[in-house]
């Protein structure tokens, strides 16, 4: 049996405000503030958004540029959320101070000395568009990585889906949720196994846009896993058909980690890029991007994931659903529905959310199935450890992450090495 963590560790992986350690480490990177699409048009409204336990306003000018400020006007403390963006820069409703969107002072009404404006700048952050999310770093200036490149972000906007998901639950219980191989094919058992009812297992092949799509009906894989430069990755490999010599066969199912919030989830024709952004310590903001070779029709991923009214939007894309609705959960349905839920990620939320705004791990009891997130944890601490000492966090010096691949299930041989399907996994950062 696993050692449990202890009420400090968890403080430790939980905590990411300001001054924190793993707030301190994850301001080292690069991190999805919101998507493109929440601030597609210039001179639109403003964003309030909220990232490591710290407020800002995101903002896209009249020329196509975004900015993204401190919350409050560096003059009186007055929300810019609330401001006019217009003329290439957001006005503070209160006396009139105009930003652009490198902190710039356009205006100030009410003080017409023109060396003011010169020789200040309101707080401003390096901001970069790709893949359909803006991200910015509020880490050190001086300890800035190079912008981080993703496979999502090549291709034609159309081979790509994007969407947000704002859950009220710690960051860490969506991520350990997004490293359990064994969940799979239990909780979300509607789309791995739609015969599950009849205690039969019938493998899906209608949607190649499935990450639920399994090809066995071992709900106890056996874990392997290999760190990388990245994080780690591992290998859930579950009981396979016998080959048509009659060799022992299994069928696995790759997923690679990296640090410190992001995954890949496989699906049979897709990349599942999930990166589970703290927006506070009981906030937690789920980007999900879809990516493949050809066009990708997001509604029918939207509809997988069982995201739609009264429980999320498009728009505001809070997760609405808690104990004073029954967490939308439909017992009436659950002869035919495994869970009464809707789909995927919605279910992943639920749970989250289920356990409260921070888990105590102290009470915990896990098995061997959970290897996969017990690393999880123990790589955090090291990369926190390791930020602490003065060092490089794991994975802050990786620019192209171009080469790391997820493996939906695929059959081989035992014995068989399963790195040798997803090669660059091991050669990243290298």
């Amino acid at each position: 049996m696993a050692r449990m963590l202890s009420a400090e560790e968890n403080d430790i992986l939980t905590r990411v405000g300001p001054g924190t350690p793993m707030g301190k480490m994850m301001r080292r990177f690069w991190m999805p503030i919101c998507t493109s699409a929440q601030v597609s048009e210039p001179d639109g409204d403003p964003l309030r958004l909220k990232l490591l336990g710290e407020s800002f306003v995101l903002f896209r000018d009249t020329n196509g540029e975004i900015g993204v400020l401190d919350e409050l006007c560096m003059h009186r403390g007055v929300s810019l959320a609330l401001g006019r963006v217009e003329d290439c820069g957001i006005r503070c409703l209160y006396h009139g101070w105009k930003f652009g969107v490198d902190g710039t002072i356009m205006d100030t009404p009410n003080n017409t000395n023109p060396r003011f404006k010169q020789r200040m700048k309101a707080p401003a952050y390096p901001v970069r568009e790709a893949g359909g999310l803006v991200w910015i770093y509020i880490g050190p200036k001086e300890c800035r990585p190079e912008f981080p490149h993703f496979e999502f972000m090549n291709g034609p906007a159309e081979h790509r889906a994007v969407i947000r998901l704002n859950t009220r639950a710690n960051y860490l219980q969506l991520l350990e949720g997004g490293t359990d191989s064994s969940h799979v094919g239990i909780l979300h058992s509607n789309q791995a196994n739609p015969t599950w009812m009849k205690d039969e297992f019938t493998a899906r092949d209608d949607e190649d846009f499935n990450p639920g799509a399994l090809a066995s009906s071992d709900n106890a894989p056996t874990l392997e896993i290999e760190d990388t430069s990245f994080g780690y990755h591992y290998v859930a490999k579950r009981k396979g058909p016998r080959a048509e010599d009659g060799a022992p066969t299994v069928s696995v199912r790759v997923t690679p980690v990296f640090l410190p919030v992001g995954r890949i989830i496989p699906a049979p024709a897709y990349q599942f890029f999930v990166f589970e952004v703290p927006q506070n310590d009981y906030v937690t903001s789920t980007y999900i991007i879809t990516h493949g070779n050809k066009p990708i029709d997001r509604g029918e991923i939207i509809r997988i994931m069982g995201l739609k009214e009264p429980f999320w939007n498009d728009q505001d894309c809070n997760f609405r659903a808690d104990w004073s609705n029954g967490m939308g959960q439909d017992r009436a349905k659950m002869a035919t529905n495994w869970t009464g839920f809707d789909g995927i990620e919605q279910e992943d939320a639920i749970l989250a959310v289920s356990m409260g705004p921070i888990l105590d791990r102290t009470k915990e009891h896990m098995v061997a199935a959970d290897r996969a997130v017990i690393h999880l944890r123990a790589r955090l601490l090291e990369s926190v450890q390791r930020h602490e000492k003065g060092e490089s966090p794991i994975s802050h010096e990786i620019v192209d992450y171009t080469p790391v691949r997820s493996l939906p299930d695929t059959v081989i041989r035992e014995g068989e090495r399963w790195q040798d399907l997803v090669p660059g996994n091991s050669t990243v950062g290298v």
